[in-house]
Order: structure tokens, then sequence, then C-alpha cells
């Protein structure tokens, strides 16, 4: 750590001082605020927090390290705009870390604060809301004015920023650290993977349950992915306004009946936006593995990570799909079926990484669709 003076300034004016480190510079992003008390590496790697600023609302960070294997970007760098923690350890204590948290955010560019008041920044957040903000060693006064000018996270489509250029087929299994999927077994059907922003671990979980798995770019069209030949299409996670990835939401309308459909997250919202319905902007939204959902089917409740700062209005769904799982602190949409055409989706992740695995199941339930889609 630098140990150099630095500041957090939020589009309202809020100012927080904390002590600069990572990388030097200015970062600006949407500031928002993950529960996970562990798993801090998945949450800088995951593309879904693209753009945003985030803070750990666990105090101590940084004392296992970052080891190789943690990482839920398919391409190894981390995705935040910025990181807040309020203590930050100084030594990496643990036989998996390759290098400290504070030399690898430095490494990447990341800018990062530490000293920073995550538990009144929290309380700040979940009373009014995320909004943007600029972290930095500049003046107050200047990273308002940033922070002010950054572009509302309303209307961005993020995807473009961590989709692949091409398509590639990926193979690699959860391995000696991986949690066997219930019922699981040799599948081999073929599925492809529309990236919107997808974490490592649903690529591995469908190879657990075994799946060849193919991935394709954001803009892939519908003709251009049943040309693959799949068994069944997944729509991954990802950041952004779900409202402004018009080309997925029109290449999902093309494959939905086709094929046995699969979506996590910025995936769920992307079908329901298919189907006729409405997203809209959460007060701060869902983030971390501990959000208690409640599956409406069964009455089970699962313990679920989750990432999003976007919502499906059920309203405006009615007639067109059916609710399988609410979230049981607000009631917000959590998991949708559409009668007679094959697709399902979530707005959990049940891969976890980091986080319980109650939800894997759900991965074995798209085998079972394919399967039953089989002539």
């Amino acid at each position: 750590m630098s140990g150099e003076r630095a500041y957090l300034c939020l589009a309202d004016g809020t100012t927080f001082e904390g002590v600069a480190w990572g990388a030097p510079g200015i970062a600006t992003g949407e500031v928002v605020f993950t529960t996970g008390m562990t798993g801090y590496q998945e949450v800088l790697t995951d593309p879904s927090y693209c753009g945003q600023i985030v803070t750990m609302t666990a105090p101590q960070i940084g004392n296992t390290g970052i080891n190789r294997e943690d990482d839920e970007s398919t391409t190894g760098a981390p995705h935040v705009a910025g990181f807040l923690v309020r203590d930050l350890s100084p030594v990496a204590a643990n036989f998996r870390a390759n290098e400290t948290l504070d030399a690898y955010l430095a490494r990447h560019g990341i800018v990062a604060l530490a000293g920073i008041d995550t538990r009144l920044l929290t309380r700040t957040i979940r009373d009014r809301g995320s909004q943007n903000g600029a972290i930095g060693k500049a003046s107050p006064d200047e990273l308002i004015r940033r922070a002010r000018e950054a572009p509302s996270m309303e209307g961005l489509d993020l995807a473009q920023r961590v989709t692949p250029k091409e398509p590639y087929v990926w193979a690699e299994g959860s391995g000696a650290f991986g949690t066997k999927v219930p019922g699981a077994h040799g599948a081999n059907k073929h599925v492809v993977c529309m990236d919107l922003g997808i974490k490592r671990n649903i690529l591995r979980s469908l190879v657990d349950v075994g799946c060849r798995v193919t991935v394709v770019p954001a803009k892939t069209s519908a003709a251009e992915i049943l040309d693959l030949a799949p068994d069944g299409i997944f729509v991954s996670n990802g950041p952004g306004d779900p409202a402004a990835v018009s080309y997925a939401i029109d290449t999902v309308r093309g494959l939905v009946g086709k094929k046995p459909l699969f979506g996590i997250c910025l995936g769920h919202q992307i079908l329901a936006l298919a189907m006729g319905g409405r997203t809209y902007k959460l007060k701060f939204g869902h983030r971390g593995i501990n959000q208690p959902v409640k599956d409406l089917d069964t009455g089970r409740i699962e313990i679920t990570t989750q990432n999003h700062g976007f919502a499906v209005d059920l309203a405006s769904l009615e007639g067109k799909a059916r609710t399988t799982h609410v979230h049981l602190n607000d009631g917000t949409s959590e998991g949708l079926d559409l009668p007679g055409l094959s697709a399902f989706s979530v707005q959990y992740h049940p891969e976890a990484a980091a986080g319980p695995h109650d939800a894997l199941y759900l991965f074995q339930r798209f085998v079972s669709r394919m399967e039953e889609a089989t002539p």
C-alpha cells in the first residue's frame, strides 16, 4: 500500500477518506456492495461486475491472497472498475496463494482504496440506492465531478466489453475443487453458450454433467447458433442493463421453442425481455453469497449466490411465463419457466463460485430437458 490519502466520492457529494493501494489513477463506476464473507477473488473476476466499484462488506480482505484456480473470468483478468475494503491484509497466508491481492490489482491496473468505512458506505447505498462514484488521489471536488459525468448504468450495454471475439470450445470440469452435481451422468449433449460475460464455473458445471460446450460471442445470431446443431442453448450472466442488449434479446426470441434453453442472471432477464416482458433497476441490487430464494414448486429454500442490479417485472409476463422462484427479502423474480417451450431461467447463480451449492441440480435439470427433447 502507498499509504497516501485518497477518496471515494459519490455523485451526490458524499465523500469517504481512505488509503490508496492497487494501481495508481482514478476510477469511476457504479458503487455497489457485496455481502460475501469470502470469495473476493471470484468477485473481482466475475464479468458481471464490469463497470462497478465494488465494496466488500466483510471487514478484513486479502489474507488468502490470489491463486490461479479461483478466477471466474475466462481471460484470467479482473473486471471490476475499482475495489473498496475496510482492512487490507498485508500478507497472503494461504498455501494456494501465488501473490498478494495488492500486487494482483496493481498488475492489472485496478484502482483500490482501503481504510474506507464500509459499514457506513453500505448503509448509504442501502438507504439512497446505488449511484456512480469516483475513487483516487485527486481532490474531492474533482472526484465528485467525474462521478457525475460517468454514464448511468441504466441504458448501458456492457456485454460487448466482456464477450469473446470468436467462438471457442470449453472442456474443463470442476476437478479436485469441484462439488459433484446431484444426479450427474455422461449425457454427451452439445450445448451452445451465448457468452454475455460468462463465469468459468458455469462452463465447468456444464462439463460436470456431461455436456460438450461451444461458447459463442454475444452478437451471434439465432441462425448461426442453430447451424452448430446444439442439443440445448445456454444464455449466460453478464453486466449492464439487459434492455440495452437488444441483439441478444432478438437472438433468444429466435431460439425459444426450437431447442431447450437455460438462462442465468442476465440470461434470465434476456429471456423475459424476449417474451415481451420488462425489466427495471433495483434500488441497490442483490450481491453476495447468502441470498435466500424460495422454490415455489417444492417450497424448498435455497441460499444462493447473486450479482445483479436489475430485475424482471413479473406483472409484464402474466400469461407468458410461470414464476418458479422468488427472492425472500423483497419478493422479486428469481426463476421462470415457459410451459411448452422447454425454456427456463433463474436470476441467481447455481454454479456459486463463491457460495453454496444448493442449486447445482439445475444443471442436471437442463440435461433432462435436452434428453426429453431428443427423438
